[in-house]
């Protein structure tokens, strides 16, 4: 399979550059993946469209303020993005400019705050060696900025509005976007509709947004991002399997947990790292249905959801939402898949 399989036209200005004022007044874009039939509604309704005894997965990550502005030590300002902590003090960052980012090199982000020193270079980044007074975390709130995605130009007058509102583990550097068209309002109707609800954690990093750059996209490379699913999550996601109702995963970050942790079309309860790369020719054997946002050309969320509904389905699905003037990427309008 080659990259360009994945691409497709889209006009700049449907790139939504803004959350909407109401979360749940984002369009729907309903997807029958069996035969391709394409309905429109809005989202607030999404209630139509699931059956009491449908169990909706969600990911309960938090996005942390990981973008960091500082200079370096010899001179010149720099930008880190925080990407994976790999221990008390140490992270795995981006830098920009990254040309001057060498190993030794020390960074300030507040003099005697927020230091640090480029210990190490790996395939996609740096470590970095953080030296800090008091707690990270809370020296990362004072300083750190909540990062968008550089396809949004517009500056959030509200971070919150890059989070659900079910946000709890902090820990991603970027938000699960199919989230963000819920409220607790709608996800309360929800549940006196007869669905369940249960969460799983994945930190969204570096894997669910690298680019991809190789023609063949079998030779990319997947990076690693935490996940956990305990053992409450797994028995009522096994139990709904068990009972043949549906399993709908709230965005593809909630799939790639739940089929890493697949085995013989069951959950096991675990955590770790996973570096799962869905493409056509996935065979799945958990989810049933999926919620997820518009995404961009060619990239692996596209090739994920093109495995779960085929590829020329999704693609006209696309054209059909560029006709029709949907909102694209992370806060523009949903999808869902059946």
């Amino acid at each position: 399979m080659e990259l360009k399989d994945f691409d497709y036209y889209l006009p700049e200005e449907l790139i939504a550059q803004t959350p909407l004022a109401q979360r749940d007044e984002s369009r729907l874009m309903v997807l029958r993946r069996q035969t391709g039939e394409i309905e429109h509604d809005v989202f607030k309704n999404i209630k139509r469209y699931l059956r009491p005894g449908d169990l909706l997965v969600l990911n309960k990550t938090r996005v942390i303020p990981a973008r960091l502005f500082g200079v370096r030590e010899q001179g010149g300002e720099v930008e880190i993005l925080l990407i994976k902590r790999l221990g008390i003090t140490e992270w795995e960052v981006l830098v920009r400019p990254g040309r001057r980012a060498r190993v030794g090199t020390r960074l300030i982000f507040a003099p005697n705050i927020l230091e640090g020193e480029i210990i190490a270079q790996t395939e996609v980044g740096r470590i970095i060696k953080f030296s800090f007074q008091g707690v990270f975390e809370d020296v990362l709130n004072k300083l750190g900025e909540t990062p968008l995605p550089p396809y949004i130009k517009e500056k959030l007058s509200d971070p919150e509005r890059y989070q659900t509102v079910y946000a709890k583990e902090p820990g991603s550097a970027a938000a699960p976007t199919a989230g963000l068209h819920f409220t607790k309002e709608l996800m309360a109707d929800l549940k006196d509709h007869g669905v369940e609800i249960t969460e799983v954690l994945l930190h969204v990093g570096l894997g669910t947004f690298k680019p991809v750059k190789t023609e063949n996209i079998l030779e990319h490379k997947m990076h690693e991002e935490y996940y956990e699913v305990e053992q409450e999550a797994a028995n009522k996601i096994n139990k709904a399997k068990d009972e043949g109702r549906r399993i709908i995963a709230v965005g593809t970050t909630v799939v790639r947990v739940l089929e890493s942790v697949a085995k013989d079309g069951q959950v096991i309860p675990s955590k770790g790292y996973t570096d799962i790369f869905i493409y056509p020719g996935f065979q799945f054997q958990i989810i049933d249905g999926l919620i997820t946002n518009f995404h961009l050309p060619k990239s692996t969320l596209i090739m994920l959801v093109s495995a779960f509904a085929g590829r020329e389905k999704v693609l006209k699905a696309y054209e059909t939402a560029v006709n029709l003037r949907y909102r694209f990427f992370s806060f523009g309008d949903a999808m869902l898949i059946l």
